[in-house]
């Protein structure tokens, strides 16, 4: 019993490990695809175009 648990953590430890660096791969490269690029400045510019002046 207590080698499959064993097993089964060193497993779900890996898994995890390697989930988490595809998952990170997969939005860097999303994020410096060249077809995002109009997206992501009109995302930034957009939060200064909707301020007419101090928040009251």
């Amino acid at each position: 019993m207590i080698v499959e648990h064993a097993l089964l953590v060193s497993f779900s430890k890996s898994f995890g490990l390697f989930y988490l660096i595809a998952l990170s791969v997969a939005v860097a490269v999303h994020a410096m695809k060249p077809t995002n690029k109009q997206r992501f400045d009109e995302a930034a510019r957009s939060i200064l175009h909707d301020e007419a002046g101090p928040w009251r």
